[in-house]
């Protein structure tokens, strides 16, 4: 199993190749927080930004009077505009995770470092990252990557996870990432609960290159990372147009459920490039709906 300070080494790496990613703030009312990183606008702070002309609602004690004194007219200093969007993830901890062919990185592996990446991204940026589930409140800092990585490196003892929407912020930003091949009735619920909250964001679908070709032919047996399930076949080719349709399905399905509740969705498969996905990740969770 990927140590966390493993985890943490390759998202690193990885998010090396990227700018800092400052998540769009949308619908901030209830997360408008003073942070490291303005957002060039009046409001709220304690960075000067520019002096202005006092107006009749402006009250005499914001008034300059040192810079006013300069001249004429009455000048008030306005500070920057201080935002920091909260951001949650959840990343599918499940057996099935664990699944890999030939030299590919496993699905677990692959969904942690790209979930880790993003969060090592968004916290230069100056955001708040957390996990679903109330499991990691979000925050910032070195520490905050650590204790993530730690987290994520858990695996859980059930095939699939199902995401929990449980103490996400109003109006935050999300990131699920699965390969969403159990039971969707989790998946459907959280992204209802999130939308409710005005919490918009991204379903990355992990595949492996043998899930998305099934290249099986013959007797064969299937089983579950846990040996929960197993089925043994002796014309194994027989099930393939029945398997990738329903697969053709479920991809179809998670778009719908998507684009419903405000979100994003793509699929990646181990054999493509990491970085190729963080990119993917980054302008969704850049996009202004």
């Amino acid at each position: 199993m990927t140590t966390a300070l493993t985890l943490r080494s390759q998202a690193e790496t990885l998010a090396a190749h990227l700018p800092p990613l400052l998540a769009e703030a949308e619908h901030l009312a209830a997360t408008v927080l003073l942070g490291d990183h303005g957002r060039r606008r009046a409001g709220t702070g304690d960075t000067f930004w520019q002096y202005r002309p006092a107006q009749t609602h402006d009250a005499a004690r914001s008034i300059d009077w040192r810079r006013s004194a300069r001249s004429d007219a009455r000048f008030v200093q306005d500070k920057e505009w201080q935002i920091a969007q909260s951001v949650i993830l959840w990343v599918d901890q499940g057996a099935a995770m664990g699944f890999a062919s030939g030299d590919h990185a496993t699905k677990g592996d692959r969904a942690r470092t790209l979930a880790m990446a993003l969060a090592v991204l968004l916290i230069r940026g100056g955001e708040r990252v957390g996990l679903t589930g109330l499991r990691l409140p979000p925050r910032r800092g070195g520490a905050q990557l650590q204790q993530m990585a730690q987290i994520l490196s858990e695996q859980a003892t059930t095939d699939h996870g199902s995401p929990d929407a449980t103490g996400m912020l109003p109006h935050a930003r999300a990131l699920f990432v699965s390969d969403f091949l159990g039971n969707i009735d989790g998946v459907r619920d959280a992204l209802h609960r999130a939308a409710d909250r005005g919490v918009k964001g991204a379903l990355l679908q992990v595949l492996d290159p043998q899930e998305e070709a099934f290249p099986f032919d013959g007797r064969t047996i299937f089983q579950s990372m846990t040996g929960s399930v197993q089925h043994e076949t002796l014309r194994a080719r027989d099930l393939k147009s029945r398997y990738l349709d329903r697969l053709a399905a479920r991809k179809v399905e998670l778009a719908q459920l998507a684009r419903m509740t405000g979100w994003q969705f793509h699929t990646h498969h181990t054999g493509q490039s990491a970085t190729q996905a963080l990119l993917w990740l980054y302008g969704a969770l850049e996009r202004r709906r």
